[in-house]
């Protein structure tokens, strides 16, 4: 079987791109981004489709929400990347930083990322399978992506979605954290 010709694929890529961009480029914003690196951030989910989609009807399935979540990844990369190059923070979000304080007081934070930081320590303590399952979904996957994505069938994927979410909520109650907080 052949490929696609090569400007079908690029037409619906870009096509795909020009429906989604503003929402691209807000995703971004929210994470305190300035204009030119929400364009890195379009360019990075253009080339992140580029890569997971083949053909032009597989670009032509992708809806919003995927697109969403490879710009929600492609903002973050971009942050821990500064990070880990020791930049903890931009010029660019610098810029932001009064906006982003009076959506969130210091202590909200702080305790929005220890909370983080004890989820992602109990899924890691999950079997591979159900955490992978349990990753995505929590990334905002619907249970038939993610079947789709892992090449699962809806029943295989369910099951290990339920028990693997079960098997988080059982180690995060042992840990002291039950939802919704007390």
């Amino acid at each position: 079987m052949s490929s696609p010709p090569p400007d079908t694929v690029s037409a619906a890529l870009e096509a795909l791109i020009a429906r989604c961009v503003r929402m691209v480029r807000s995703v971004g914003a929210r994470h305190g981004l300035s204009d030119a690196d929400l364009d890195d951030v379009v360019q990075d989910v253009r080339i992140r489709l580029w890569r997971s989609c083949t053909t032009s009807e597989q670009i032509e399935r992708l809806g919003a929400s995927y697109v969403y979540r490879a710009a929600t990844s492609a903002a973050l990369d971009m942050l821990r990347r500064r990070r880990a190059r020791g930049a903890s923070v931009t010029d660019s979000v610098d810029e932001h930083s009064e906006q982003l304080a009076d959506r969130t007081s210091t202590s909200d934070a702080a305790d929005a990322h220890d909370l983080e930081r004890q989820v992602l320590a109990a899924l890691e303590t999950l079997p591979l399978s159900r955490r992978s399952v349990v990753r995505m979904y929590l990334s905002g996957y619907e249970r038939e992506e993610i079947a789709e994505l892992l090449g699962w069938t809806e029943a295989k994927t369910r099951n290990l979605l339920y028990r693997g979410l079960d098997d988080l909520r059982g180690r995060l109650t042992k840990m002291g954290i039950t939802w919704p907080p007390a």
